[in-house]
């Protein structure tokens, strides 16, 4: 049976950080997916806002929303020490000043006030959590030290568009199945909607990746004869699509996806 304890998923996060430091494999390999991750959450940041990063990693995609959007201060929060260290040690170099901080905690337990920020969002931290009532109290916390009216950012794994991915690989006859990571618990849309409704929190779910990931994750191994190591990201299929994605979307495949939440 995988481990699925937190401990073990903070020492998988901890020896990324020690192994990768300051790149971007640290957070995860896939830098087109992070492109379009980063996309998508910077279309709800404005200048003068407070914005928290909630699972900011070594801060790469900090500084990268920092970059589109100078005008806001960041906050980047990890429970990774090892992350933290290589996020500050970044800002050192970069002489940012106080327009991003970094600092270590756990979204279990955000270690902020209540109403402290415009924008919060997490990036791929939620399924970092073992269980659904786990996954619920980091969204609670989210929510709590985010402004009335402000905006919860969630782009995190869903379960079902790996479930209609594989079924599209059973239907080509490509195997393995694709499978959450030993440190992964996917989000269940119709759970995470539900849950959202009962609270009369209004939401609108933005699918950023679906394209891509049909393309990268089914249709490469049948347009490519020789594939790509695992974990190697650079296929021409991958950028190719990349680019279709950031023109046209839908469908339902994409495992990424951010939901929009509006602090009631």
């Amino acid at each position: 049976m995988p481990k699925t304890t937190v401990s073990h998923i903070r020492e998988y996060w901890e020896n990324q950080a020690k192994q990768h430091q300051t790149s971007h494999v640290a957070s995860w390999g896939d830098h087109w997916a992070i492109d379009l991750e980063i996309e998508a959450i910077a279309k709800h940041i404005r200048a003068g806002q407070t914005v928290l990063d909630v699972g900011c990693a070594n801060g790469y995609s900090t500084f990268r929303q920092y970059e589109k959007q100078p005008g806001a201060t960041f906050t980047g929060v990890d429970y990774a020490d090892t992350m933290i260290h290589y996020a500050r040690q970044t800002k050192q170099e970069k002489g940012v000043g106080k327009a991003i901080e970094f600092q270590t905690g756990d979204i279990l337990a955000l270690p902020f006030d209540d109403r402290r920020f415009d924008v919060t969002y997490t990036t791929r931290v939620l399924i970092n959590l073992p269980t659904w009532e786990q996954q619920q109290q980091g969204i609670a916390e989210c929510l709590r030290v985010t402004k009335p009216g402000g905006m919860v950012v969630l782009s995190e794994g869903f379960w079902e568009p790996l479930c209609l991915l594989n079924s599209m690989r059973q239907l080509l006859g490509l195997s393995p199945p694709l499978a959450e990571h030993d440190f992964n618990r996917y989000l269940k849309k119709q759970k995470l909607e539900s849950w959202l409704n009962e609270r009369r929190i209004a939401w609108s779910a933005d699918e950023f990746s679906s394209l891509y990931y049909l393309g990268s994750r089914v249709l490469r191994e049948v347009m490519l004869d020789t594939l790509p190591p695992y974990g190697d990201y650079n296929s021409p299929v991958n950028e190719l699509f990349f680019n279709i994605e950031k023109q046209y979307s839908g469908g339902g495949f994409g495992i990424q996806q951010a939901y929009v939440l509006t602090k009631p």
